[in-house]
């Protein structure tokens, strides 16, 4: 199993899946994701620009290696959008590809290996040697259900390298900056802000050249930007759910990160 501190956001352990080991593991339904409870920024990929940027504001983490993120809440330890069950309270939402890819991942069990395996968290509740549920392998055989989970995490992995190149490109055209929002609520005596993560320079956007603006329209990469940029607005959103539901924050710095 790998160690802890080298894993991803929301897993604690991974173990590949085996026709041998796992032959009686059956996978059950859960409608609740306690994982999420608390996790106010998730990984998402550029394929999903599209359908975030209507629920959640996308922003880009700091540092060298940013990656887009869907915020859920603007302060550390807040998701405005599920119960303190992991329930959500939307009856329609947009559930990011890296949540619903949970217990599974594509991992290389040896830094040296070429191939990925699929892999699970052994610590999820949703998969174990239950008596009920869909059963993960038939025979020897992986299932629908397991070929379904393999298909949907190589479809994840190929979004990952597309959002991968995406970053890179924005980060050679230097249109990557350090964001901050203001938020001034009704009778407050100063208002949020909030920074600690980076945004689109518009300014440097619409100043590009032509021929620039034309390649990234036509590569579809334009789009993509835009819908970052319109998702911010959402951010006020944000900040009145977490008001209504009593997560009041500080006025203080909140990295979304």
């Amino acid at each position: 199993m790998a160690s802890a501190p080298s894993l991803p956001l929301f897993y604690n352990g991974l173990e590949p899946l085996s026709s041998e080991v796992h032959a009686n593991y059956k996978v059950r339904p859960q409608d609740t994701a306690p994982f999420l409870v608390g996790q106010h920024a998730i990984p998402v990929t550029v394929d999903e620009f599209p359908l975030v940027q209507r629920f959640m504001p996308i922003v880009f983490s700091v540092g060298p290696e940013a990656i887009p993120l869907a915020l859920m809440g603007l302060n550390e330890g807040v998701n405005v959008f599920v119960d303190e069950d992991g329930k959500l309270n939307e009856t329609s939402f947009y559930v990011p590809a890296y949540v619903r890819r949970y217990p599974y991942m594509l991992a290389r069990l040896r830094p040296e290996a070429e191939e990925l395996s699929l892999c699970f968290d052994p610590t999820s509740p949703t998969i174990g040697a239950f008596d009920e549920g869909e059963a993960l392998f038939e025979g020897n055989q992986p299932s629908q259900l397991t070929q379904n989970i393999l298909q949907f995490a190589e479809s994840f992995e190929q979004a990952g390298a597309r959002t991968q190149n995406f970053m890179k490109e924005l980060q050679e055209m230097d249109l990557l900056m350090d964001g901050e929002v203001s938020i001034q609520p009704d009778g407050a005596a100063q208002p949020f802000v909030y920074r600690g993560f980076q945004m689109i320079n518009e300014e440097k956007l619409v100043d590009m050249r032509g021929d620039q603006l034309r390649k990234m329209s036509q590569s579809g990469m334009l789009p993509l930007l835009y819908a970052h940029l319109f998702s911010l607005s959402l951010m006020r959103d944000l900040f009145a759910r977490q008001v209504q539901q009593g997560k009041q924050p500080q006025p203080q710095f909140q990295p979304a990160q």
